[in-house]
C-alpha cells in the first residue's frame, strides 16, 4: 500500500502573547503560501488572540466566567509580550518597530489568514473552561475538540506547539 504524502502543518497556538501569536502567524501564513494545508487549533490563553475586542459573552455566566471575561485581553491590540512587557509600553515600542520595518499587524495576519484559508479551530473545551462563547470570538472560526486536532495532526508532516 502506498504511503499518504502528508502536505499539512498544524500547531497549537497555547499562549496569548502578543510576540507568539505573530510567529504562529507568520509561519502559519508562509506554511500556506508555499501550499501546504494549515490548521491551527488555538486553546487556553491563544484564544484570547481571537477574542472580539467589544463583545462580551451575556449575563448568563457564572461568577468565575465573567471574572475570566474581565481579567484576559480581548483581541490581538490588547496582548501583552512574554518579555519586556513594560506594563504595556512593550506593545506599543513593538508595534511601532513593526509598522516601521513594514511589517503587517496581528490583525492583518489574522485576516491573511483567513484569506489563505487557514483553517482556524477554537477549542471548546478550553471555551468551557474559561467560559467563552462563541460570539465573543472573531467570524469565521471553527470549533472542535482535541481529537480534531489529533486528526490533523496525523495528516500533516509539520506539527508546532507554541
Amino acid at each position: 500500500m502506498a504511503e499518504e504524502e502528508k502536505n499539512g502543518t498544524t500547531m497549537i497556538v497555547f499562549d496569548g502573547d502578543l510576540d507568539k501569536a505573530m510567529a504562529s502567524f507568520i509561519i502559519a501564513t508562509g506554511a500556506a503560501a508555499m501550499g501546504k494545508q494549515v490548521t491551527m487549533f488555538f486553546t487556553f490563553w491563544g484564544l484570547n488572540v481571537l477574542r472580539k475586542e467589544n463583545v462580551q459573552g451575556g449575563s448568563d455566566k457564572k461568577f468565575m466566567e465573567k471574572m475570566f471575561e474581565k481579567i484576559m485581553p480581548r483581541g490581538p491590540e490588547k496582548l501583552s509580550l512574554s518579555k519586556m512587557n513594560f506594563g504595556g509600553m512593550g506593545p506599543k515600542m513593538m508595534k511601532k518597530m513593526m509598522k516601521n520595518h513594514n511589517v503587517s499587524s496581528l490583525q492583518e495576519m489574522i485576516e491573511m489568514a483567513q484569506e489563505l484559508d487557514i483553517k482556524m479551530v477554537a477549542c471548546t473545551m478550553s471555551m468551557d473552561v474559561m467560559g467563552l462563547k462563541e460570539e465573543e470570538l472573531i467570524d469565521g472560526l471553527e470549533y472542535a475538540g482535541v481529537a480534531s486536532y489529533l486528526s490533523e495532526a496525523e495528516h500533516s508532516n509539520l506539527n508546532l506547539f507554541i
